[in-house]
């Protein structure tokens, strides 16, 4: 995606068009993961049901998607559903499955026309029949196109990822002395596609929640106070652009400047 590309469909003048002049497209994360947080509170500020802050998230879902796309983000993450959501009131875990189901169908000529290839990760095979069937759909339908991965965690927890690799590496009859960290994360869920740069977090919470632990080793994280109906491509913007101004050592020492004597 070119700046040109993107201005196109940001409105002249606008605060959005002014961040994307910030930004370089050379120093683009290649994997963005966001923890979706803040739908209950939304709703509740609101006097709402929860589900009603569930509802308004689906905007944020598709703004966010369609502009990673066209940034140029080889890999978006959000995390839709984790293990422990289960717990949850029931109507309120099946109006999540049901939310589901209908931004999938409504969504994919959006995603077929931007070219995204739809993934999920997490045990998928534990969810009910219809939504599986779904999912399913739509994993098929984009499996073809070749720009931006969109993940969806959906039943999803680091802790049980890291399980299930390990038993799939052992499964493979790979020799424990030959498993080494690269090997070992073919077996994740993500396993090809490269680890998140840029970890975001709404509603402010300072916690990773069981995400993609292994993955997020050396991303940044940014947490932004907005709760995530309310996030849009702005805040995206913000995120990329906070995130080009970071110094990444992973784990080094930046040198110092060496000192050249003037002859």
């Amino acid at each position: 995606m070119s700046l040109d590309q993107l201005l196109a469909v940001i409105p002249s003048g606008s605060p959005d068009e002014a961040l994307v002049r910030q930004l370089n497209f050379d120093q683009l994360p290649a994997h963005v993961a966001i923890i979706m947080d803040g739908n209950g509170r939304w709703a509740a500020k609101r006097h709402l049901p929860r589900v009603e802050g569930h509802r308004a998230g689906i905007d944020a879902v598709r703004d966010v998607v369609e502009t990673s796309a066209r940034l140029g983000i080889e890999v978006l993450t959000l995390y839709a559903f984790s293990v422990e959501n289960w717990k949850r009131p029931k109507a309120e875990v099946n109006t999540l499955m049901l939310l589901l189901k209908r931004y999938i169908r409504s969504e994919l000529a959006t995603l077929l026309r931007n070219n995204i290839r739809f993934r999920v990760i997490g045990r998928h095979e534990e969810l009910a029949p219809d939504v599986q069937e779904e999912l399913s759909r739509g994993i098929d339908q984009t499996a073809g196109n070749t720009g931006m991965i969109f993940n969806i965690a959906l039943n999803y927890g680091g802790r049980s990822e890291i399980i299930d690799a390990a038993r799939r590496a052992m499964a493979s009859g790979i020799a424990p002395a030959n498993l080494d960290e690269q090997t070992f994360s073919n077996f994740l869920y993500t396993g090809g596609q490269p680890d998140p740069d840029l970890l975001i977090r709404t509603s402010g919470e300072m916690r990773v929640s069981n995400f993609l632990l292994w993955q997020i080793a050396y991303a940044e994280i940014w947490v932004t106070d907005t709760l995530w109906p309310d996030f849009r491509r702005r805040d995206l913007l913000e995120a990329v652009i906070a995130y080009q101004k970071r110094d990444r050592r992973y784990g080094g020492i930046k040198p110092s400047p060496v000192a050249v004597s003037a002859k």
